[in-house]
């Protein structure tokens, strides 16, 4: 939610249009939203005042998705854990979130500590050069199918060891998602146990 009572940090000069909780709601009276996830963006950096709002508004059948830097103390991941945030993210494909360098010790320690899985925002076609580190870690997924076409086989070879993936975003990818979708699902279903493991 972008709400005028929390701060926003321009992203390459993009500064979103406010969108508070009560619009939201308004916005899916009709059509009977139950949950949810509220994630955090790259322009609200490592403020966490706009999603223990939203949190608290929405209700506990929303989580949140959020942005720390890796030095959080302990008891404030346990506070953002009681109020509801379940997911640390990696925002490496717009920034405003902590380095990807500092991944595999932040994403072991909130999942040591809370069981948080960690989300990362990249494009499929820098998997590569982290894939044997991301292969390794107890709980991660990757969003927007990825992003770019010519990184999906390194995508697939992820969810071949268990890595979710997220079927959103569908209007910042560069290929079909529908297809995409389809072949992920067809991978899976070659392997039982691990598409049991990966749903």
């Amino acid at each position: 939610m972008i709400d005028k009572k929390s701060p926003l940090i321009p992203n390459q000069g993009y500064i979103p249009d406010y969108f508070s909780c009560e619009d939201y709601l308004k916005n899916v009276d009709r059509i009977n939203v139950v949950g949810g996830a509220i994630v955090s963006g790259s322009f609200q950096g490592f403020d966490q005042t706009y999603l223990i709002d939203a949190l608290e508004t929405l209700g506990e059948k929303f989580v949140g998705v959020t942005q720390l830097p890796y030095d959080t103390t302990d008891d404030e991941i346990l506070r953002l854990n009681d109020i509801g945030v379940r997911a640390l993210r990696f925002n490496v494909n717009r920034g405003g979130s902590e380095d990807i360098s500092r991944l595999d010790y932040f994403a072991r320690r909130v999942y040591d500590l809370a069981h948080w899985h960690t989300e990362l925002y990249m494009n499929s076609n820098q998997l590569s050069e982290i894939k044997t580190i991301i292969e390794k870690l107890p709980a991660v997924s990757i969003d927007h199918l990825g992003l770019s076409k010519s990184g999906f086989n390194d995508l697939l070879s992820l969810v071949d060891k268990g890595v979710k993936v997220k079927a959103t975003g569908f209007g910042r990818i560069d290929f079909n998602p529908i297809e995409a979708i389809q072949s992920i699902y067809l991978f899976l279903a070659e392997d039982p146990q691990l598409q049991n493991e990966t749903m």
